[in-house]
């Protein structure tokens, strides 16, 4: 049964080719100091950074830099971030760049003027924002995580070894966000593969719960099934826009908390995931394809109806003469290939985990009550040894 809920979503965006124009539409709507926020130098290359700054100088911005954000943001640089925003008294948080840059940008926004710890404030006790939040705007260069339209903000504190990303509500999401699907054509395949992985782990962790028929479960078939043949048409031709637009716009609608609405969702294959990443440091998007197919397979027979669906409807899977189970199986398999066809990671071993890992990876993850199953902690390690 749908439940009750409230939706709401204040981000601005703006989609489309040539879409960073509006940039100048919405500068005005903030004080002269901008951080910009961008990571290893891919966007002075491809000469995105020269037409973000000088958008920025034509509108009279002060450009404070804020550059080398890491794939996955750590504590040190997160308090990095908050010392250039209070001593330069930003008024506007700008990231230039893919979900890890969004995410620290808004971890930033709450974190700067907050008056004590904000890593054990808001990503250890989970506290809301009380403090002054800095405004923050998007332009994305890499599709995947859906930090565009939504509050939530991943960072690894790697000497904890943990990777966390709360949601900070209302004051943290990102004022605008500009998606341009051109802007993403120079991402490198494995990247590009990467970001198609997590958004579909993020449909399949709002659709693989409950068993009940509902609005939602519809509008996720429907993205799934684009997802899969844009991402086919993309690895073909990278520059095939209306592949690259369809990924854009469907990596958005995955994460920015329409579908989860009414439902309950579970978030287990993204805490096994982070937790991977804590350790190695690995692409998110690659931590999620390598433990994916052994938890599904463990959850399978406690949601047998839905994964049954799931085979049917987005993987085309004919139910002439199968069994319930042999119907979702077949579903999993054909899911387990086009990962093969993307080139994502199908193991831990090749993101670097070793055997001495897995206990502390399994410790690192917090179990989640979502699922088909709770896990126990043994069944964590055993997934995780399952997906070496």
């Amino acid at each position: 049964m749908l439940g009750n809920f409230v939706y709401y979503n204040p981000t601005v965006l703006y989609f489309g080719r040539g879409a960073l124009s509006a940039l100048a539409l919405e500068l005005p709507n903030y004080g002269p100091k901008v951080q910009l926020i961008y990571g290893g130098g891919s966007i002075k290359k491809n000469g995105i950074y020269d037409q973000v700054t000088a958008l920025l100088r034509e509108t009279g911005k002060e450009i404070v830099e804020d550059p080398g954000v890491m794939p996955n943001p750590t504590t040190d640089k997160l308090y990095e971030g908050c010392r250039i925003a209070r001593a330069h008294n930003v008024d506007l948080l700008l990231a230039v760049g893919g979900g890890s840059c969004c995410d620290y940008a808004k971890g930033v926004a709450v974190s700067a003027w907050c008056e004590e710890d904000p890593w054990e404030k808001y990503y250890v006790r989970r506290e809301p924002p009380d403090n002054r939040v800095i405004p923050v705007g998007c332009v994305l260069t890499m599709v995947g995580t859906g930090s565009e339209m939504n509050s939530g903000s991943v960072i690894t504190n790697p000497v904890t070894k943990r990777k966390v990303g709360p949601e900070f509500g209302e004051a943290a999401y990102p004022k605008f966000s500009i998606l341009d699907p051109v802007f993403t054509y120079s991402l490198p395949k494995y990247q590009m593969t990467a970001g198609i992985f997590d958004i579909m782990s993020h449909i399949l962790e709002q659709y693989l719960t409950d068993l009940d028929d509902c609005t939602s479960d519809y509008i996720m078939e429907g993205l799934m099934r684009s997802l899969i043949h844009s991402s086919r048409a993309a690895i073909r031709d990278p520059y095939d826009y209306q592949a690259r637009s369809n990924l854009m716009w469907t990596a958005t609608w995955a994460l920015n908390t329409l579908v989860e609405k009414g439902k309950t969702t579970d978030w287990m294959v993204h805490k096994l995931g982070q937790s991977v990443s804590a350790f190695t440091d690995a692409t998110h998007g690659m931590t999620l394809s390598a433990v994916s197919l052994p938890y599904y397979r463990r959850m399978l027979p406690h949601g047998l109806p839905r994964f049954k669906r799931f085979a049917e409807v987005v993987w085309e899977v004919r139910p002439e003469g199968k069994t319930d189970e042999a119907v979702a199986l077949a579903g999993l398999a054909a899911m387990e290939a086009w990962m093969k066809e993307l080139g994502v990671a199908l193991h831990l071993r090749e993101l670097g985990v070793t055997e001495e890992m897995i206990e502390g990876i399994a410790d690192g993850a917090t179990i989640l009550k979502g699922g088909y199953k709770v896990l126990t902690r043994q069944e964590v390690s055993e997934i995780l040894r399952e997906s070496m």
